[in-house]
């Protein structure tokens, strides 16, 4: 299971259709707050990466595009968090799955700061698991304060921590230089498609105001900015308040589409 790339899907299939693509830890454990929030408004999709050490960005975005055409899923939203922006642009370009709009929460187009996620992966390369370890079971501790409104996502920790292993960490340091390497500026000059973007207020990680002068300036596809009173993990540490300015988006799309129609 580990080998293959997972889905999680609740709700039912006549409502709108949000899949969300994880940041660079890969997987579903930080995301159960924002799910929780969400409630029934939207179908909702998780995605779980595998732990590769060898796909391209071509590849998450043919093997995510596989994963939902085998499970009926045709068209919907793609929520592109952190990491998963250099795979949500490519998705867009091939047009083999049906982009109804996206959202990016703590996403980008190129990251501005490509040197330092060299550097970041190299130092992750470096790093003994032992240490690593230490420092999750640190991020423990913070979390129980960073997640006080976010049950659902600080009883996920665990699991979260538990996942952590060495082919973990090494596939993080694949995903990092993805990253560093990614390029997709042309493919969003050009989307067609509702384009979105949800950063927390306190992100060093992926610091909003050059992501949002960007699109402004060179996105003709984007509708909306919002910065909210999170961090780097948006949807996490602001659910509630990420889940309303989701659906917000979503329904306005929708709506504006059947007064276009019935015009």
């Amino acid at each position: 299971m580990e080998e293959q790339l997972q889905l999680r899907i609740y709700g039912e299939a006549a409502q709108p259709t949000l899949i969300y693509l994880p940041g660079l830890h890969g997987d579903w454990t930080l995301i159960g707050s924002f799910k929780r929030a969400l409630g029934n408004r939207m179908r909702f999709v998780e995605v779980t990466y595998p732990r590769t050490l060898t796909w391209s960005i071509q590849d998450y975005a043919a093997n995510v595009e596989n994963a939902l055409a085998e499970n009926g899923i045709i068209s919907g939203w793609l929520l592109g968090e952190s990491f998963s922006s250099v795979v949500v642009w490519p998705i867009i370009e091939r047009k083999r799955f049906k982009v109804e709009g996206l959202i990016l929460a703590g996403g980008f187009v190129q990251h501005s700061m490509r040197r330092t996620a060299l550097l970041v992966q190299r130092v992750a390369g470096a790093m003994p698991l032992s240490l690593i370890t230490r420092i999750l079971f640190g991020y423990a501790k913070v979390a129980r304060f960073r997640y006080r409104r976010s049950p659902e996502t600080l009883a996920d920790v665990q699991n979260f921590i538990a996942r952590r292993t060495e082919l973990d960490r090494r596939a993080a340091v694949h995903r990092l230089r993805l990253v560093a390497e990614s390029d997709p500026r042309s493919i969003a000059r050009n989307a067609c498609v509702p384009v979105f973007a949800l950063s927390g207020a306190l992100d060093p990680i992926v610091p909003w105001i050059f992501v949002r002068r960007w699109l402004r300036r060179n996105c003709a596809a984007l509708r909306d900015y919002r910065v909210l009173r999170g961090d780097h993990n948006v949807l996490s540490t602001v659910p509630d308040a990420s889940a309303d300015q989701v659906v917000q988006w979503i329904n306005s799309v929708r709506e504006s589409e059947k007064r276009t129609l019935q015009e």
